[in-house]
């Protein structure tokens, strides 16, 4: 018989964080600082109209490219938000959740043999969706002494006359970094001079706090250059309304809707209506949660410094990404450890790419009190390690 599974498909390796966490799932009365999901509910105002939508019977097919009333509200909060100017018309495109977006640009965009750049650690999906659209992936280790920025001695370095996409992913999963508008104006430079295109996945844009959030599409001469991808999963709280959108010029926003139609035929109707109210509304709920957010990540950077833990000050999303590499253990036996020895679950470094290595990713997006015990147990740890490491010299 015939192997029945495409090659590409075979070769690619399931999802560190997942693996990760079918180990942590079979211990019993594990704390958990590993998922990258907010703790909050999704509005009221928004459930509300969900709900509403459905009691209406509104559960027809939208238009593929998503509902016009949805993809109006969002270009208007680009503009009111990030200084973005999209058409609804021809350059939005409703999908489902900011993941499918990122395959919808890859796949419109690359040619096989094309590369795509992209500065690690990253998100986990954007290595595989690039070998899925038939690209040659090339990562840029950041460096923890440039706060994970990337800059444009890294990006210069790692062109080709064959790349042809940089991914950009800022505030970032999982380091926390931000890039200031100086940090993007550079790299728009690079862009521009190598002639590049820009995949910029902004789903925490809302989750900033060191001053307001820049997008590189918003920079002169990079709209036409740039596929801008953002969502309602991260600052809206709406992870399971799987709902997410793009803007990109009319050239490359035709084929993705193209792409769209074919596989996915339009966003979840419910979502979408849920999706206007949330961009209307809601302003005084996301700076709510961004500012509960902020109050943990000060208070967690306290306690890593009380535990002399090392760890850049992250201003974005709510990650903290602090280093081990004292301990000589590698990121997933550190993990692993903990999760055994102290029944505390955080993701290894090494799950978002081999420069994560030597680090370990921790949400915040869980109370105070919930970080209080979680830290407790860590701390113990680390002492327990440390005296370890102490009796061996």
């Amino acid at each position: 018989m015939r192997n029945p599974i495409n090659a590409k498909v075979r070769e690619i390796k399931p999802s560190g964080i997942r693996r990760f966490f079918d180990i942590a799932n079979e211990i019993p009365g594990v704390i958990s600082l590993g998922v990258g999901e907010p703790d909050f509910d999704t509005p009221w105002i928004v459930r509300d109209e969900g709900m509403y939508t459905l009691q209406k019977g509104r559960t027809f097919y939208t238009a593929n490219a998503g509902l016009a009333e949805l993809r109006e509200e969002i270009c208007r909060y680009l503009e009111r938000r990030y200084d973005l100017h999209y058409s609804p018309e021809d350059e939005t495109v409703v999908t489902v959740g900011g993941s499918e977006a990122i395959d919808l640009a890859l796949r419109a965009m690359l040619d096989p043999g094309d590369e795509v750049v992209y500065a690690e650690p990253c998100y986990v999906s954007y290595l595989p969706c690039i070998v899925l659209a038939d690209g040659v992936p090339v990562a840029i280790p950041l460096q923890e002494k440039n706060q994970f920025r990337l800059t444009k001695e890294e990006l210069e370095a790692a062109i080709t006359p064959k790349t042809k996409v940089l991914i950009l992913s800022y505030p970032n999963n999982p380091t926390g970094a931000v890039m200031t508008k100086e940090d993007l104006e550079a790299i728009a430079e690079v862009v521009i001079a190598n002639d590049l295109f820009v995949i910029t996945d902004e789903i925490y844009s809302e989750l900033s706090y060191n001053g307001h959030h820049v997008s590189i599409a918003a920079l002169p001469g990079m709209k036409e250059r740039t596929v801008y991808i953002n969502g309602f999963s991260k600052g809206y709280a709406m992870t399971g309304w799987r709902l997410g959108y793009a803007t990109a010029p009319p050239i490359i926003m035709e084929q993705m809707i193209k792409i769209h139609q074919f596989a996915i035929m339009a966003a979840p109707t419910t979502s979408q209506y849920a999706g206007i109210v949330a961009l209307r509304n809601c302003d005084d709920n996301v700076a709510e949660m961004r500012e509960s957010y902020n109050q943990r990540r000060r208070y967690l950077m306290k306690i890593l410094k009380d535990l002399e833990l090392p760890c850049f000050v992250p201003y974005g999303a709510f990650y903290i990404f602090p280093n081990i590499t004292e301990f000589g253990l590698t990121s997933e036996e550190f993990a692993t450890r903990l999760v055994q020895e102290e029944k505390v679950a955080v993701v290894p470094g090494s799950a978002f790419g081999e420069s994560g290595e030597g680090f370990i990713r921790i949400s915040y997006a869980y109370s105070i009190e919930e970080l209080k015990e979680a830290f407790e147990h860590i701390k113990s740890f680390i002492e327990r390690l440390r005296a370890e490491k102490k009796s061996n010299q």
